[in-house]
C-alpha cells in the first residue's frame, strides 16, 4: 500500500470514529433528554393517551334540624353517557335512546354523530331508566353513578334550605350561604384504553380524591314546629283569600329560630318548575311597613327616658290631628278623648302614640329606633337578608316622625321585628337570630358550634318587663286588640298591627290593601316562645286581631298540646343570657305520647350526641331532655356526683349548665314525665 493510500485510509478511519462519537454523544444526550429531562412530560402525555379522566359533580354534607332529621341529602343516580366514535348506528341508537330517556331523537342524534370520545346524554335520571339503558347493551352507551341532592320533605321549608344547581353549587338559602363548609372535593372518574385506543370499560373506577372535607350543617329549626307552623299558615291564607304569608318562631333568649315559614308553594326538589317569586324568603327578603306593631318599641323608648309613666294621660283629639298638611285619623275611624299610655298601647291609639312620640322628640326615638336593630341587616345567616328603611332623622318632617310613631313611613323585614319583640321578651338584650347550631364531620366530631350572641342591651330589665305587662294586657284584657290571640292558662303578650301598603299608582296609603300582623311571646312571665304572624293583603278581615291574631293562637296551642312547657320556673337573671354558653329553650316531655319541643343539643346519632354533650372545660354539662340512665352516665364521665329528684326526663339542674365546675361539685337534677 502506497503512502498516500495509507494516509488516506487513516483519514477515513479517523472520520468514522469522529462520527460515531458524534453519533453516540447525539444518541446519549437524547436519551437522557427523553429518559431523565422529559421523563415526566413524556409520562403525562403517554397517561394522557391512554387514559381518559371525568370529573364527576362533588358530594354535599347533609343538612339535619335539631332532632337529627334530615332535610337535606344526597343520593346516588344514574347518568348515562356515550363515546360516538364506539356507536355503529347512530341512527338506531338514538331512536332506542329516545323512547327510554323522553329526549328528542334529533338531539340525541347529532351528539352520537359528533367527533369525540365522550358526551352526555341525560343526567341524573330515575333508577328504571337507568335499568332499560342498561338491558340495551350497545357498545358505546354506558352508564356512570353521580350524587344528587335530595329534599326528603319536598317543599318544607323550601325557600330557608334553598337548592342547587346542575354543576351541585348551592344557589339560594342555606345551600348558598353554606356552600364551602357543604361541597366536597370533586371526585374523578378514570378508564384506560389499550394500544388501539379501545375503551377498557371493565376497569373503570371511581377514584376518590384527596382534599377539604365536608360537614353536615345542624339546624336550630325543628322540623316538627315547621310543619305545623306551615300548615297552619296555609290555612290561614286560604282562609283569610290572602296574597301570601309568613311567620317566624324564636327562642328569645338565644336568637335561634326553631321555625321560618313562607306560605309559597317551593319544592327545591324540582325548583325549575316554579317561578323565581316562590324561591324568595319573604321572612328576611321583604321589606313593609310595620303598622301597630311598631307601638311597643316606642313605649319602651318614653319609659326607659322617663318621658312617661303607663299611668300618664295623653288627649287623644276624639280621632282627628291635624299635623302640618296632614290629618292622622285613628284606624276604623274609632275616637279617643283622655287615654293613658297604658290604653294607648292597649287600644292601639294612633294619635296617642303621635302624642308620646312628640313629647319623646324625634332624634331620641330614632335612636331608640337603631338600638333594636331596625335599618340594618340582623345578621342571620341566610342570603338576601334586606335591611329595611330608615331615612336619617335630619331628614324627617313633623309628619314624617309623627307617622314613623304608629309604623307608617319606615320599612321593616319580619327577622327585624321578631328579633327586637325578643330584646323586650329577654330582659331588654338584643340577640343575633341564628339557624345553624354547628356544623359536624362524618364522624360526628364537632367543627364548629355557633352560640348565642348577644347584640346589645337595648333597655333595661325593669323597662322589658314594663313593656311586658302592657302587651300582656293588649291580649289578656277584653277589650284588648290582641285578644284573639289568648291562649287557655298561658299569659301571652302581644300586638296587633294593620299596615297599609303604599298605593305607587295613586301615590298614596291603600285603604284595601294591607299586611295584618301579629307578634308575641309566651309565658309573659317567663317568655320561651317568640313568635310573628304577616298575612298579605287578605281579603277577609283586614285587621291584625282578627286576621293574624288567631294564627299565633292556633299555632301556640298545638304546640302546648303536643309539647308541655315548663312555665314554673323562674331563673335569676343570670341563667337567662349567660356568655358564650347553650341556652336551649326550657322544654320537657309532654307525656302521654307527645315529645319534647327541643331535644338536647345534639342530633339523634350516637356519635354527634357525645360532641354535642361534651361540655367545655371545666364547666357543668347540660343535662336537659336527658334520662336518668343518660345522667348518671353523663356525670361519670365528668366526675360530677348527681342527686336526682323524680323520674322522666330532666327539666331542671342546679346548679345550671356552664356554671364553674369545683372539686366537690354536686349538681341536683329534677326529672319530670311531663304529666
Amino acid at each position: 500500500m502506497t503512502p498516500e493510500s495509507r494516509k488516506w485510509m487513516k483519514f477515513r478511519i479517523a472520520t468514522l470514529l469522529v462520527f460515531s462519537v458524534m453519533l453516540f454523544i447525539a444518541l446519549f444526550s437524547r436519551a437522557f433528554q427523553l429518559q431523565i429531562i422529559s421523563a415526566n412530560k413524556l409520562n403525562t402525555l403517554a397517561k394522557k393517551q391512554h387514559t381518559q379522566t371525568l370529573t364527576l359533580t362533588p358530594d354535599r354534607g347533609v343538612i339535619l334540624d335539631r332532632k337529627g332529621e334530615k332535610l337535606a341529602a344526597t343520593i346516588m343516580t344514574d347518568s348515562v353517557c356515550a363515546d360516538p366514535s364506539k356507536i355503529e348506528n347512530a341512527e338506531k341508537t338514538s331512536e332506542k335512546l329516545s323512547t327510554i330517556l323522553s329526549i328528542d331523537r334529533n338531539t340525541l342524534k347529532k351528539k352520537l354523530l359528533a367527533n369525540r370520545n365522550f358526551c352526555w346524554l341525560a343526567r341524573k335520571i330515575p333508577p328504571e331508566q337507568a335499568n332499560l339503558v342498561h338491558n340495551l347493551k350497545i357498545e358505546g352507551i354506558f352508564t356512570i353513578k353521580e350524587p344528587k341532592r335530595y329534599y326528603p320533605s319536598g317543599e318544607l321549608a323550601g325557600q330557608m334550605i334553598g337548592f342547587v344547581g346542575a354543576d351541585a353549587k348551592g344557589m339560594e338559602g342555606l345551600e348558598f350561604r353554606y356552600e364551602k363548609h357543604l361541597r366536597g372535593t370533586p371526585q374523578k372518574l378514570t378508564w384506560s384504553r389499550d394500544a388501539k385506543g379501545k375503551k377498557l370499560y371493565p376497569d373503570m373506577e371511581r377514584n376518590e380524591t384527596v382534599g377539604n372535607e365536608n360537614y353536615d350543617l345542624i339546624l336550630t329549626i325543628d322540623k316538627r314546629i315547621q310543619h305545623l307552623v306551615e300548615s297552619h299558615l296555609k290555612d290561614a291564607v286560604m282562609e283569610k283569600g290572602a296574597k301570601s304569608g309568613f311567620a317566624i318562631v324564636m327562642e328569645p333568649r338565644t336568637g335561634e329560630i326553631l321555625a321560618l315559614a313562607n306560605e309559597a308553594s317551593f319544592n327545591p326538589n324540582n325548583f325549575k318548575s316554579f317561578p323565581a317569586d316562590s324561591r324568595k324568603n319573604k321572612a328576611i327578603a321583604d321589606s313593609f311597613d310595620p303598622g301597630s306593631t311598631f307601638k311597643p318599641f316606642l313605649a319602651a323608648a318614653a319609659l326607659e327616658e322617663k318621658i312617661a309613666k303607663e299611668t300618664d294621660m295623653f288627649y287623644c283629639e276624639d280621632g282627628h290631628y291635624a299635623i302640618a298638611n296632614r290629618v292622622i285619623h285613628e284606624a276604623q275611624r274609632k275616637r279617643f278623648g283622655m287615654l293613658s299610655l297604658h290604653d294607648i298601647i292597649k287600644y292601639s291609639s294612633n294619635i296617642g302614640t303621635v302624642k308620646v312620640a312628640e313629647k319623646l322628640g324625634k332624634e331620641k326615638f330614632y335612636e331608640y329606633i337603631k338600638s333594636f336593630g331596625f335599618g340594618d341587616t340582623t345578621g342571620i345567616d341566610l342570603p338576601g337578608e334586606a335591611k329595611g328603611l330608615l331615612r336619617p332623622v335630619e331628614s324627617w318632617t313633623r309628619v314624617d316622625a309623627s307617622t314613623i310613631a304608629f309604623g307608617q313611613g319606615i320599612s321593616v323585614t319580619g327577622i327585624q321585628l321578631i328579633t327586637a319583640l325578643g330584646a323586650i321578651a329577654n330582659q331588654g338584650v338584643l340577640m343575633k337570630p341564628f339557624i345553624v347550631r354547628g356544623m359536624v364531620d362524618k364522624n360526628g366530631n364537632t367543627i364548629k358550634r355557633f352560640q348565642p350572641t348577644r347584640v346589645r342591651q337595648v333597655i333595661s330589665p325593669e323597662t322589658a318587663k314594663r313593656v311586658t305587662s302592657l302587651l300582656t294586657d293588649v291580649v289578656g284584657m277584653e277589650d284588648g286588640t290582641g285578644k284573639n290571640a289568648r291562649i287557655v292558662n298561658i299569659s301571652v303578650a302581644g300586638k296587633t298591627g294593620t299596615a297599609q301598603k303604599f298605593d305607587f299608582a295613586q301615590k298614596a296609603y291603600s285603604s284595601q290593601k294591607v299586611r295584618t300582623l301579629f307578634m308575641g311571646f309566651f309565658p309573659a312571665e317567663d317568655p320561651q316562645i317568640a313568635m310573628l304572624v304577616v298575612l298579605d293583603e287578605p281579603q277577609r278581615d283586614r285587621w291584625g286581631g282578627v286576621a293574624a291574631a288567631p294564627v299565633f293562637k292556633n299555632i301556640g296551642e298545638q304546640l302546648l298540646t303536643c309539647f308541655k312547657t315548663n312555665i314554673e320556673r323562674n331563673p335569676e337573671p343570670e341563667e337567662l343570657y349567660p356568655p358564650d354558653k347553650d341556652m336551649g329553650i326550657k322544654f320537657v316531655s309532654a307525656g302521654n305520647g307527645g315529645q319534647s319541643l327541643v331535644s338536647p343539643p345534639l342530633v339523634n346519632q350516637t356519635a354527634l350526641k357525645n360532641q354535642w354533650l361534651s361540655p367545655e372545660d371545666g364547666t357543668m354539662p347540660n343535662f336537659s331532655g336527658m334520662t336518668i340512665r343518660e345522667v348518671l352516665k353523663k356525670s361519670k364521665e365528668t366526675g360530677i356526683d348527681i342527686n336526682i329528684i323524680g323520674s322522666g326526663w330532666a327539666s331542671k339542674q342546679k346548679p345550671a349548665a356552664g356554671m364553674p365546675l369545683t372539686k366537690d361539685s354536686i349538681c341536683t337534677v329534677t326529672f319530670t314525665t311531663g304529666s
